[in-house]
């Protein structure tokens, strides 16, 4: 397992979140212990029992959700160090799905992980703002072509706001608006459209109220140069210097979240290997569908921890 092939990390986005989760890593690792001690210090509150007990309802909520997901995600990785004596393969790159790219931040060294928690619910909290202030909804459009349903997005308002893999996007906008999309996604010949359980329009123009919010917290934060490029979520282009990262968390808020094309672009630097770290697994199910060749590894709790060690 443990050789030299080009390989990247990457981080789920929101969604991805369950009740229970790390709680088997919190009661196998003292360091994991003392991690999410430090996640319920840089919110002021027991994240951690909400990741162990829920209720779901309320792990679900944008503000909490953010903030879990990094905690947790950080936690699969650092355990999976220790087992393996910090041999675990290093990446070539780092790529987040939205909320993800700050956990790869922080696992990036880019900002600590204290940082890094204390911005998910800031993050969160503000993206659940702007739902309040300017309502909207998000749903997933499957097996219909990128460019009609960007034909569909002009003549709706509306945006998309993720493209995931050939055949699942996703778009943001008014829950009307939306909803006029959905129809002509039908029309247009669309396999599904599913409505996706959200506080607001992510990564769209209505988040423009949670980028106001969240440049003047990211103004006093210092970031440093990655160890490793980090592939950005808005260009799907590589980040080597510290000093771009502000830009791209503000800009990303708004804009759509180009997982395809990020994953094209680090098979054609020649990875072959994609480990996804933290709860479930969503990444490399979409990383299969884009090229089905790729070896996927998942870290996504206690036993999947383990098994590395084995390795």
């Amino acid at each position: 397992m443990f050789d030299s092939k080009q390989s990247a990390y990457v981080f789920p986005g929101q969604g991805a979140q369950s009740v229970g989760m790390g709680k088997d890593l919190y009661d196998s690792f003292d360091s994991i212990k003392a991690l999410f001690k430090q996640a319920d210090e840089a919110v002021d509150f027991p994240l951690s029992k909400m990741c162990f007990e829920g209720p779901e309802d309320e792990l679900r909520k944008t503000t909490n959700a953010q903030p879990a997901l990094v905690t947790v995600s950080i936690a699969c990785l650092k355990a999976a160090q220790e087992v393996t004596g910090n041999k675990l393969p290093a990446p070539t790159f780092m790529v987040g799905h939205s909320l993800g790219e700050y956990t790869a931040l922080a696992a990036d060294d880019v900002i600590d992980f204290s940082t890094a928690v204390y911005l998910a619910r800031e993050r969160g909290r503000l993206m659940y703002e702007a739902g309040l202030k300017q309502p909207g909804t998000m749903m997933a459009i499957l097996g219909l072509d990128e460019t009609v349903l960007a034909e569909i997005c002009q003549q709706t308002g509306t945006k998309i706001a993720n493209i995931n893999c050939p055949g699942q996007l996703v778009i943001s906008g008014a829950i009307e608006n939306i909803a006029k999309a959905a129809e002509l996604a039908k029309a247009k010949g669309a396999a599904r459209v599913i409505p996706l359980q959200v506080s607001g329009a992510f990564h769209s123009p209505l988040m423009q109220s949670a980028v106001d919010g969240m440049a003047q917290i990211l103004a006093k934060i210092t970031f440093k140069d990655p160890t490793v490029p980090i592939i950005a979520n808005v260009t799907a282009q590589p980040l080597t210097v510290g000093t771009q990262f502000r830009d791209e968390l503000l800009n990303q808020l708004c804009s759509s979240v180009q997982w395809q094309r990020s994953i094209e672009y680090l098979l054609q630097q020649g990875v072959t290997r994609f480990t996804e770290i933290g709860p479930g697994k969503v990444l490399t199910g979409l990383i299969k569908r884009i090229d089905r060749d790729t070896e996927t590894i998942n870290i996504s709790d206690a036993t999947a921890v383990k098994n590395m060690g084995n390795g």
